[in-house]
């Protein structure tokens, strides 16, 4: 939900309506709603355009974006889930990025 979170305070600090930002994502805002509230994710191809649209950096919108895609993938895994996490960074940092 970090994204959705943050499309929110963008939105509320420019003042901009949830059907404005369907309507330029080419949905309905229903659908934006949720995006919005976490209840369902935004797809990749949607983040630049939501980053255009506020003017913010892609990057950071496209972090959150990620960052809540491995939050889904490791929901409900208390025990395991920093112990994944710490091995899934010690794999990227041998991946030549």
């Amino acid at each position: 939900m970090l994204l959705g979170n943050k499309i929110k305070s963008l939105r509320d600090e420019q003042g901009v309506l949830q059907r404005q930002v369907a309507a330029y994502l080419e949905i309905d805002t229903p659908m934006f709603s949720k995006i919005e509230r976490g209840d369902r994710r935004a797809k990749r191809n949607q983040v630049p355009k939501l980053a255009e649209y506020f003017h913010v950096d892609e990057k950071e919108l496209l972090t959150l974006w990620l960052a809540d895609r491995i939050l889904d993938a490791i929901k409900g895994e208390d025990e395991l889930k920093f112990k994944a996490i710490e091995v899934a960074k010690c794999e990227l940092s041998k991946v030549d990025l």
